[in-house]
């Protein structure tokens, strides 16, 4: 029965501040009890003189005086709960464990020889599961703050008050105790540890997951780059291989010129020889027979007697038949139109590489098609767009639309809703029936409204159109005059945005018609259009946006 008793008397001797039995007790004028350094503390930590529980004020600090009477019973309690409560009957299997290196161990075992089950905030001590007991069973021990074991409890504790630091201080970030509520953090945002705790190993969670996913995002574009390394490994090897082959066709029909060319000078060469050695062989003929002429001439001249000189034959005094060679040459080089046929035959060769060139390029370009639709935000009120927003046309008929500032309001444009900054890509454009049209891609931030917005780059435009039926030009500053063999019916507009390219195209002819080389693009690009007006009549076919198949 006397253990029963100090049980049930426990909580008569137990500071209701420290929830340990007294310390030093001491009664104030309500009536109320205190260890003597809990209510000091207390009423050092306020502004008010009061009691703690039933908040009785005071109008100066009470004198302090030990009660002996219940500082004898809680001398008593001390000694007897102990005894009572954590007895080690003999014989009696021990379910502690010895402390291994890097394990917390229990601070009542000798040397640590055990391993600790919990630490306790306000003991500031670690147990084994034997000396864990009194914080099992007595009242005031199973209000202390139990953790799982851990070393340095010292850092765990208030140094200022020091109490445990059970809350979390969410204005200045830092654990505080109870007591730091009621006074440098007493105006502060507080909550439990457990509860910062809570919301912090969601947060992380949430932050580990979207790591994870940062992680899975940025694996995905190392392999995007590694495969567009290998595609483009791949691209310089097929490129290199076709370069050697045209290249090797070129040099062969260079090299074949050449020796053609060759065979033929050789051949004059050896005509004009045999020519030259038939002259020299005809002259020498009439050299000798000159030179025969020349004693009987000498004869002639020697005879003094004039009748005898009138009587000899007249063929003796006149000139053997001979031919005048003041017209004949030879000729001492290579004629200029026979260089010409053979540089001729070169640029056939070449015309005929690049004509294969252009077609395995455009074939490429065909490659980054992309699908293009008109923005009817953006159409001029006098443009008729085709309801799959895939054909515009001049109506020549203002529409009382809805300004904006996305509108263009003085020419006949128009812009495609998808826009690109970065990469490549590619459309066609079916310009028959057509005497006058622009093409091209134009920046986002581009004029819409001022009429005299030139459409070429230092406006933001990369364009090239057709003019007066059969002028073709490229709007690149100063205007560049296109001069093509073939009208084209579809044109194909291609951007590299990162090489800052814009290239056009002779869909049919398969052909290049210019390139706008060396841009620096800072900005979204948008597909551009211009039907141009119709005022004589014959503009009014539409521009079609034509579908590309895939392969």
């Amino acid at each position: 029965m006397a253990s029963s008793s100090i049980v049930l008397s426990e909580e008569q001797f137990q500071c209701s501040i420290c929830l340990d039995v007294f310390t030093e007790p001491v009664s104030i004028p309500c009536g109320h009890n205190y260890c003597k350094a809990c209510i000091r503390g207390y009423w050092d930590s306020t502004d008010l003189c009061q009691c703690p529980m039933c908040k009785k004020t005071f109008d100066k600090r009470p004198d302090l005086f030990v009660n002996t009477f219940i500082s004898e019973m809680a001398a008593q309690l001390k000694k007897l709960a102990p005894v009572e409560v954590t007895p080690i009957t003999p014989g009696k299997p021990q379910t502690t464990t010895l402390a291994k290196p890097g394990e917390v161990p229990c601070d009542v075992c000798p040397e640590g020889e055990h391993k600790a089950m919990k630490s306790c905030l306000v003991c500031l001590a670690s147990y084994c599961e034997t000396h864990l007991e009194p914080h099992q069973i007595l009242a005031s021990f199973k209000k202390h703050k139990l953790i799982d074991p851990v070393e340095n409890l010292e850092d765990r504790v208030c140094k200022k008050h020091d109490r445990p630091l059970e809350l979390f201080c969410r204005s200045d970030q830092t654990c505080v105790c109870q007591f730091c509520t009621e006074t440098d953090h007493k105006t502060h945002k507080t909550v439990p540890i457990e509860e910062e705790y809570g919301e912090r190993m969601t947060q992380m969670r949430k932050t580990k997951g979207k790591v994870q996913e940062m992680i899975q995002e940025r694996l995905l574009k190392v392999k995007e780059i590694k495969q567009a390394v290998d595609l483009c490994k791949r691209n310089a090897e097929r490129e290199i291989a076709d370069s050697m082959e045209v290249f090797t066709v070129l040099v062969r029909s260079i090299e074949r010129s050449q020796a053609e060319l060759i065979e033929v000078v050789e051949e004059k060469q050896k005509v004009s020889e045999k020519r030259a050695e038939r002259f020299i062989e005809e002259l020498e003929q009439e050299i000798t027979e000159l030179k025969r002429r020349t004693p009987e001439i000498g004869h002639l001249l020697d005879i003094e007697d004039l009748l005898l000189l009138l009587q000899t034959s007249p063929s003796s005094s006149t000139l053997p038949p001979t031919k005048n060679w003041s017209e004949v040459t030879v000729q001492s080089g290579l004629g200029v139109a026979t260089l010409r046929r053979a540089v001729s035959q070169v640029e056939v060769t070449l015309n005929k590489i690049r004509e294969k060139l252009c077609d395995a390029e455009l074939k490429r370009m065909q490659q980054c098609a992309v699908d293009v639709t008109l923005d009817p935000d953006t159409a001029h009120p006098g443009l008729i767009l085709a309801a799959d927003r895939k054909q515009v046309r001049y109506g020549g008929i203002m529409k009382n639309l809805h300004d904006n500032k996305k509108r263009f309001v003085n020419n006949p444009r128009v812009l495609g809703r998808e826009g690109f900054s970065s990469g490549r890509f590619y459309y066609e454009v079916q310009v028959e029936g057509k005497s006058g049209w622009l093409l091209g891609v134009a920046r986002e931030s581009i004029n819409r409204k001022d009429c005299d917005v030139s459409p070429s780059p230092v406006d933001g435009y990369w364009t090239i159109g057709q003019w007066n039926m059969n002028e073709y030009k490229a709007y690149a500053g100063p205007w560049v005059n296109l001069s093509l063999s073939n009208k084209p019916q579809k044109v194909g507009v291609f951007v590299d945005y990162e090489e800052g390219e814009v290239s056009f195209y002779n869909v049919e002819a398969r052909s290049h018609i210019y390139s706008f080389t060396g841009c620096t693009f800072t900005e979204r690009l948008h597909p551009f259009f211009s039907t141009g007006s119709n005022t004589s009549g014959d503009n009014s076919a539409p521009l079609i946006i034509l579908t590309m198949k895939s392969d």
